[in-house]
């Protein structure tokens, strides 16, 4: 492998002028995210005071993904995946535009707040499983890790700039500012999915989850994600290695109670806690292609997740504030690695007729694991402190960790497939035998 190897992949950049577009307008978007993260953290703190509400946030946010994430996928193989996104993208930027009018208005209700955050995170759920499959239909298979890789590029470099960008934006100019240019964002990442070619979901003859189901009515579509994941050992191993780190030692409720105790609750240093994730993430990001190159990628998701969880523990213990962002920045880049590993291992391995169900069980636990783990460490740190309950879940996280790759060898064993190789795509009922190639 040469040193061009090693530096970010964007092939994908080149072969696919809508994968481009997309990765354009989602990289606004993830800015535009970034940014009203911070300030719906700040407004709730000056509203409360109390890390059990900044925990809350991970529970607004949580519940809507889980209640809504798996019916997102249904549809995401039912109907034609870009109308789907235009719809809930629309959404969300009604949502946001909800966010500057109540600070606008001086709101001091945080249910409200919440009320809104559930919204718009509503609206990502029902979207998000058809949009995970955006990549691997615009690009070749050898290419799909790259694409996701070139994703999670923008996405920490949006973790990078957005939060001390919102810190400034706060500052100078106060909430509703801040949420509108989150709002402005929107509108671009809207205006890059409606130029989108169609894609309507793939099926295997025969299988029509629209067809008639005998009575004049149209039937819902085929039942098989959940059975597909656990009847295949990557997939479920995949996902609960994703699950025990995120749900176990998510930090992001706890950063404003430790920037408190530690550093005086300077706002700025507030927003230098979620920059430094993405430092480290923009850091393997910018060299994602040693890893986008690898094959045993069920392994180098195992030790990604494994760091994770021991980097947090070591923030937790962390005095010195430039000891505490180099532990995130650690942690930054083993959540890039791990992210990207498991995306096109669960793309690759389940066929397109599935891919919404199963993106629909990854969002959910890519995206409401996280926020339930806010809560659980908020809710942890309310009866004991943010200390502990940064050690206690760091380390829980990584035996986890470890569990799973013990009980699953298929996972430790797996290869993701050459150029020249297909990816499999056996039938849902049909259990899988991984067999690990030579050196």
């Amino acid at each position: 492998m040469t040193w061009r190897d090693r530096l970010m992949d964007v092939r994908p950049l080149r072969s696919s002028r809508p994968f481009r577009e997309l990765w354009l307008g989602s990289s606004l978007g993830s800015l535009g995210h970034q940014i009203a993260t911070v300030a719906v953290l700040a407004q709730v703190w000056e509203l409360t005071h109390s890390p059990l509400w900044t925990g809350a946030i991970g529970l607004a946010s949580g519940v809507p993904l889980m209640l809504l994430g798996l019916v997102g996928g249904s549809l995401a193989d039912a109907l034609d995946r870009r109308a789907l996104v235009r719809v809930t993208t629309a959404g969300q930027l009604v949502m946001g535009a909800g966010l500057v009018a109540q600070a606008a208005a001086g709101n001091r209700s945080v249910l409200l707040l919440l009320a809104l955050i559930a919204a718009e995170s509503g609206c990502s759920a029902l979207g998000a499983p058809a949009r995970r499959t955006f990549p691997v239909r615009l690009l070749p298979a050898d290419q799909v890790a790259a694409g996701l890789a070139l994703q999670n590029v923008v996405f920490q470099a949006s973790m990078l700039v957005g939060p001390a960008l919102g810190g400034m934006l706060l500052a100078q100019w106060g909430y509703p500012v801040a949420y509108a240019v989150q709002a402005l964002a929107g509108a671009a990442s809207l205006i890059a999915v409606i130029r989108l070619p169609a894609m309507p979901a793939l099926h295997a003859e025969g299988d029509d989850p629209l067809a008639s189901d005998g009575r004049g009515g149209r039937r819902r579509p085929a039942q098989g994600g959940w059975r597909i994941i656990l009847r295949r050992p990557t997939l479920w191993g995949s996902f609960a290695t994703d699950l025990a780190a995120t749900l176990l030692a998510m930090p992001i409720a706890l950063f404003p109670l430790i920037n408190e105790i530690r550093f005086d609750g300077n706002p700025r240093t507030l927003g230098l806690f979620l920059s430094s994730i993405a430092v480290g993430g923009l850091g393997a990001g910018l060299f994602s292609g040693t890893v986008t190159r690898l094959r045993r990628s069920g392994v180098v998701q195992l030790a990604a997740a494994a760091v994770w969880g021991l980097a947090l523990a070591a923030f937790g213990l962390a005095g010195p504030l430039w000891l505490a962002l180099g532990c995130l920045a650690i942690a930054g880049a083993a959540d890039t690695v791990s992210v990207v590993t498991r995306g096109a291992l669960v793309q690759l391995e389940t066929p397109d007729r599935y891919r919404g169900r199963v993106a629909s069980v990854e969002h959910v636990i890519g995206s409401a694991g996280p926020q339930v783990g806010n809560f659980r460490g908020g809710l942890l740190a309310s009866v004991s402190s943010a200390p502990v309950a940064l050690l206690v879940g760091g380390l829980t996280a990584t035996l986890a960790v470890v569990a799973v790759a013990l009980v699953n060898r298929p996972l430790r064993d797996y290869r993701t497939p050459s150029e020249l190789e297909e990816p499999r795509s056996a039938a849902p009922g049909q259990a899988m035998t991984v067999t690990a190639e030579p050196g």
